[in-house]
């Protein structure tokens, strides 16, 4: 009896744990696949970024198509930049799946010019980066909200205080986030101001409204390979990219 009692205790600990960790419920329907992982038609490189000064903007970094998915590095060192959709979003809903290495700074750019000005989704995967924050990408204002940092490991999280409380425990974290399998990434951003809202796997980590009008009201969706350093030999990759265009 009191091994089925313990047993018990045990069970209900796990399930109280998991119910903490609050999915959305979404209406995915009328989203529109950018990438099916076969070919890269629809989007291209932009050399213009600050990302690319490495090689005095001659080329945007290393993308291919491999395995599926969109697959990113630098091409020299330090030399990085974005890959951007040939289609411009004013208010829209995203979804990427990610399998990045740990190592490389990259990002989720929402209403990107071909200077990669956009409002950022973070996808600082390495030690002292974080995931779902949001990043004015050379924007006024100084916008860089998030609430965790990865530490060493990406199975190890530390809460920072951010205008949406952490959702997920860093003692969860490792049960919530599968480093080396696909994750799902989702933004939506609708109004100029914008309201911009970010999930990992379908849970909500952050939603900031801005104060003003600082960007543009539609643009590209893209994604980065950071500059500086030396990551030719780390990569970054997305798939099954699809859109919802909300008005």
């Amino acid at each position: 009896m009191r091994l089925a009692l313990t047993l018990a205790a045990l069970l209900f600990t796990v399930s109280a744990s998991a119910e903490e960790i609050k999915r959305d419920k979404f209406d995915d329907t009328g989203f529109e696949t950018l990438f099916d992982g076969k070919s890269l038609n629809g989007w291209h490189v932009s050399t213009q970024t600050g990302h690319s000064g490495a090689s005095m903007h001659t080329s945007g970094g290393r993308w291919r198509l491999e395995d599926g998915a969109i697959v990113g590095s630098q091409d020299i060192p330090g030399n990085g930049g974005i890959i951007l959709t040939d289609r411009q979003f004013g208010d829209f809903e995203v979804i990427v799946e990610m399998k990045n290495d740990y190592g490389p700074d990259s990002g989720l750019f929402l209403r990107s010019n071909e200077r990669g000005q956009a409002y950022q989704y973070l996808v600082d995967y390495h030690a002292n980066g974080a995931l779902a924050g949001i990043y004015g990408e050379g924007l006024s204002g100084g916008i860089d909200v998030r609430n965790f940092n990865f530490l060493d490991d990406p199975s190890k999280i530390q809460e920072v205080t951010g205008p949406v409380k952490l959702p997920v425990s860093p003692a969860d974290w490792p049960k919530f986030w599968k480093h080396g399998e696909w994750n799902e990434l989702r933004a939506r951003i609708v109004g100029n101001p914008p309201t911009i809202t970010t999930w990992i796997n379908g849970v909500r980590f952050m939603e900031i409204t801005d104060k003003e009008k600082r960007h543009q009201g539609e643009g590209s969706i893209a994604l980065q390979v950071h500059g500086g350093g030396d990551f030719t030999k780390q990569f970054v990759r997305y798939r099954n990219v699809r859109v919802k265009p909300l008005k």
